[in-house]
């Protein structure tokens, strides 16, 4: 296998191939990359067995074809470490990759191409074309909210429902719930419901970008190709819990305020609150909202923002960083609260009438 190609060209597959590559491996082989040169194209591939991800380049100058896996990370590093415009020669033969550019030379151990694994195409089911930064805003508006390393496993990943014209993504760890809509143009009559797992879900927001994107449903995977890149995620194999039950129903003490200034307010009670727990006692008058957080030390902290409200008063205590967590994704001016009692769950969403996005976090014993 041979080739020539600018750092740059080079560079471009290969960060967005590399992030996959685990540094710690138990399968040697996947500490490397797959190159493979088919016509003038190089195609560079990484995979944990779960996520798989592809990036390409055209290659002119000098080539020949075949395939070889070398180190991912030693690879990566050696091409950022190059200066600007740099060209690479690329060459490989009897278990050695040799790299030249300009008076540098490097020589890395390679492993066969046919000892890399693939994750396995299944059945595909639907298939549709979205904006790549459509979909990334439904991915970042709910992302947080996923569960790390939970016993359920079903909840370290995100939930995907695909009905007739909408995508949703809905994301919980049993302690708050993240719900996003968007549009998309599919035509399907049946539900479609698919969980991607944690990692798969970071990857592909780290890839998604301008460019259209095509995104195909498979009974075992999710996959979406641009032109840079193909992406493949493995899905998770469970019942996602019935979110809709979740979702306060009812509650008559709506709360409007404005969101900059019930995040910096949040910010600077959280300094004091219990490490640990970081709960926050909000107490509830009309017009107006206050803030209290104490820690084992008997510190305190109180804060006092201006709310349009009016109604009964009202005690009940939050996690502070789940209710920043959702200010931090929203991005109008105002954020509505709506609330029932001291026990139920909380209703976050954007006050604008066009939102899509409603943020559900449940109160804690102070």
């Amino acid at each position: 296998m041979k080739f020539s190609l600018s750092r740059e060209a080079l560079l471009k597959p290969l960060q967005l191939v590399v992030g996959v590559v685990e540094r710690r491996q138990t399968l040697p082989i996947l500490s490397n990359v797959l190159l493979r040169i088919d016509g003038s194209r190089l195609s560079i591939t990484a995979t944990d067995l779960e996520v798989e991800i592809v990036g390409f380049s055209e290659v002119s100058g000098s080539l020949e074809g075949g395939d070889v896996t070398i180190p991912a990370r030693k690879f990566a590093d050696i091409c950022r470490s190059l200066p600007d415009g740099a060209i690479v020669e690329f060459s490989s033969g009897d278990g050695r990759a040799h790299i030249v550019s300009g008076r540098s030379r490097f020589t890395l151990a390679t492993l066969p191409a046919s000892e890399f694994p693939s994750v396995e195409d299944g059945e595909e089911s639907i298939g549709f074309i979205a904006q790549g930064l459509l979909i990334k805003s439904l991915v970042d508006s709910t992302s947080f909210a996923m569960a790390q390393q939970d016993v359920r496993y079903y909840l370290n990943g995100m939930l995907w429902e695909l009905s007739s014209n909408n995508l949703r993504a809905v994301a919980t760890d049993g302690h708050r719930m993240a719900l996003c809509d968007v549009e998309c143009s599919v035509d399907t009559v049946e539900k479609i419901s698919v969980i991607m797992p944690r990692k798969g879900i970071v990857e592909l927001s780290r890839l998604l970008g301008d460019d259209d994107i095509a995104i195909t449903m498979g009974v075992s995977h999710v996959r979406a190709k641009t032109d840079d890149f193909c992406f493949t995620s493995k899905l998770v194999d469970g019942t996602y819990p019935d979110y809709e039950r979740v979702l306060p129903k009812g509650g008559e003490k709506r709360v409007l305020g404005e969101r900059l200034e019930l995040k910096q307010a949040f910010n600077r009670a959280s300094i004091l609150s219990n490490e640990k727990y970081r709960g926050v006692r909000l107490l509830l008058s009309s017009g107006g909202l206050k803030m209290v957080a104490n820690n084992p030390e008997q510190e305190e902290a109180e804060e006092e923002v201006s709310v349009d409200y009016v109604g009964d008063d009202l005690e009940i205590g939050f996690n502070v960083s789940y209710l920043l967590d959702v200010l931090n994704v929203l991005k109008g001016s105002s954020v509505c609260f709506t609330l029932s009692d001291s026990n139920s769950s909380a209703l976050l969403e954007d006050s604008s009438e066009n939102t899509r996005a409603v943020y559900v976090v449940m109160p804690m014993r102070l």
